[in-house]
């Protein structure tokens, strides 16, 4: 029986016309599967599925979305990360983790330049926190939480590097962070009522239920490259997984150094924004998911 498969022309591509004729005929695609991106239940029979490949330097794995979560696409990983996927698609996540994957720089600008500090943040966050992952490039901490905007709770992510960061060629120790991201488009938060505006081109990209990347227009028009890339891929709490696949938009807040801090506590985390928003100290911008 034909599955309501949706397979891109970029995924035809890698696996090739005669293995994407057998997933449209419904031989070689499940019925019941895990969405990649929300975690939640699916079916090919009943609704629409994307198909997703992941494609690492020496692997490549084929998993499913609901079409409403994310649009069939391929999506390059490290081959760590990819093999931290096998392990959470076949239940083996109590083995022992692979060596970590070689840092992923960030790219050059218009993303916003390395500080003077490179040393790696050991606090928790509320519902997930990963380092960036270039010891000799900004280290950005990523905080993911919900936040109460109006009556909705809505998914986000909090922005805050652990050091002032400088343009590159200036002398001294200003801090640069926040008009560096007015400039690519992001705007001022005075209202954390309201979500922010959405930025063009940008956008989160989600896996297996994790936090990989915030992905950013490229330079020469093509493929969004990454503004900040999870050095392993950041778990996502239920509840930011449920709101994320409601709204289908990442609310994404940037503060300066030491404005934010550590934050055990959503509400605690919440508190701070509208601190930071009080003082003119906070910029935002909402993003679809990644190909969305």
């Amino acid at each position: 029986m034909p599955r309501m498969l949706d397979v891109s022309d970029d995924v035809r591509a890698e696996i090739g016309d005669e293995e994407a004729d057998r997933l449209l005929a419904g031989e070689n695609a499940p019925g019941a599967y895990d969405c990649t991106s929300c975690r939640t239940p699916g079916n090919t029979d009943q609704e629409r599925t994307s198909t997703v490949l992941f494609v690492g330097q020496e692997t490549a794995v084929l998993a499913f979305a609901h079409a409403t979560c994310v649009p069939s696409q391929v999506v390059p990983v490290s081959e760590e990360q990819l093999r931290g996927a096998v392990r959470s698609i076949t239940g083996e996540d109590a083995a022992a983790p692979a060596a970590e994957a070689p840092p992923h720089a960030p790219p050059a600008p218009p993303a916003p330049p390395a500080p003077h500090a490179s040393h790696t943040p050991q606090h928790a966050a509320p519902s997930g926190y990963a380092p960036a992952p270039a010891p000799q490039q900004a280290v950005l901490g990523v905080t993911s939480g919900v936040v109460l905007v109006g009556a909705e709770a809505r998914p986000a992510l909090v922005v805050e590097p652990t050091a002032p960061i400088t343009r590159p060629g200036m002398a001294g120790h200003g801090d640069d962070f926040l008009p560096l991201l007015t400039e690519q488009g992001f705007l001022s938060v005075v209202d954390l009522g309201r979500p922010p505006a959405p930025l063009p081109g940008w956008s989160v990209l989600l896996a297996m239920g994790q936090l990989h990347a915030v992905l950013m227009p490229a330079a020469n028009g093509g493929a969004p490259v990454a503004w900040w890339q999870a050095h392993s891929p950041m778990p996502l709490s239920e509840g930011w997984r449920n709101a994320v696949g409601r709204s289908q938009q990442v609310m994404v807040y940037a503060a300066a150094a030491g404005t934010i801090g550590t934050q055990p506590r959503e509400d605690q985390l919440r508190a701070a924004l509208d601190r930071a928003a009080a003082r003119g100290a906070l910029v935002g911008a909402s993003m679809p998911l990644a190909g969305t």
